[in-house]
């Protein structure tokens, strides 16, 4: 699906709450204050209509880090995989590419989302940390003169000349080159939602020194760190967040 066509496939998802499998979600405008803060955070709830919580536990864990993830996909997909009954593979945010933050349930509890094999274990580091889901393709494939999507040759993202939608790396990393960028409002509400879940749960507001962003990371390394983390350094297998993350923009923001 191409950039341009996904603010109207946005939009139909927040006028009937209908996500890629048909299922309803109920959405309520939210707004909260930042803790210790003049700022704001306004995000919409979005419950499953029937009620159903099977995809996350309602156990209160301590949270020490904050991990960062892309969802690999388009909103109505993100938004059904999250919330696919008793799958229990879950985040509580997902930041929308027109920037509206949605809550899919309550952040102080947890559910998996590091996966197998991931440094610290799986649901040892689940519990502990607090998963954000951007919504963005991810990697491309570079297809002839276009790029697309991983999971579908024919879902043209964009082509080379779209240079505002991708990100070229001149080394590979991980050997992926080509990477979908992040639109402006999706960091502006990233950078207030983390302002808020830092001071609402004491986490600091450090992100490892550059060269570790992107690198595997040890589990004494884990265990000894506070801050802001992402998917890529618990396992070796995933991209998230990906080179395309504009980490500067984001730690201005946040001081």
């Amino acid at each position: 699906m191409k950039p341009a066509s996904l603010t109207t496939y946005e939009q139909s998802f927040f006028d009937t709450g209908l996500d890629s499998m048909g299922r309803k979600h109920i959405l309520t405008p939210t707004t909260v204050p930042i803790p210790g803060e003049s700022g704001k955070l306004t995000y919409i709830r979005c419950g499953r209509e029937n009620g159903d919580t099977s995809f996350f536990f309602d156990e209160e864990i301590t949270k020490t880090n904050i991990v960062l993830h892309y969802t690999a996909g388009y909103l109505k997909g993100d938004i059904a995989s999250l919330t696919a009954p008793s799958q229990e593979i879950s985040v509580p945010f997902v930041i929308a590419r027109d920037g509206r933050i949605l809550n899919l349930w309550s952040s102080k509890y947890w559910s998996y989302h590091l996966g197998p094999g991931a440094v610290g274990g799986n649901t040892a580091m689940s519990k502990r940390t607090i998963a954000i889901e951007i919504s963005n393709i991810g990697f491309l494939n570079k297809i002839g003169n276009n790029l697309c999507s991983d999971n579908n040759s024919d879902d043209i993202y964009c082509s080379l000349t779209d240079t505002a939608h991708f990100k070229a790396l001149k080394t590979p990393f991980r050997g992926k080159s080509y990477f979908a960028t992040f639109t402006s409002k999706q960091y502006d509400s990233l950078i207030v939602l983390l302002r808020y879940l830092t001071r609402k749960y004491n986490i600091k507001r450090a992100f490892l020194p550059e060269p570790e962003r992107y690198s595997l990371l040890t589990e004494s390394r884990i265990n000894g760190f506070s801050g802001i983390l992402t998917h890529a350094n618990f396992r070796p297998d995933k991209l998230d967040i990906g080179p395309a993350f504009e980490w500067e923009r984001v730690i201005k923001g946040l001081k």
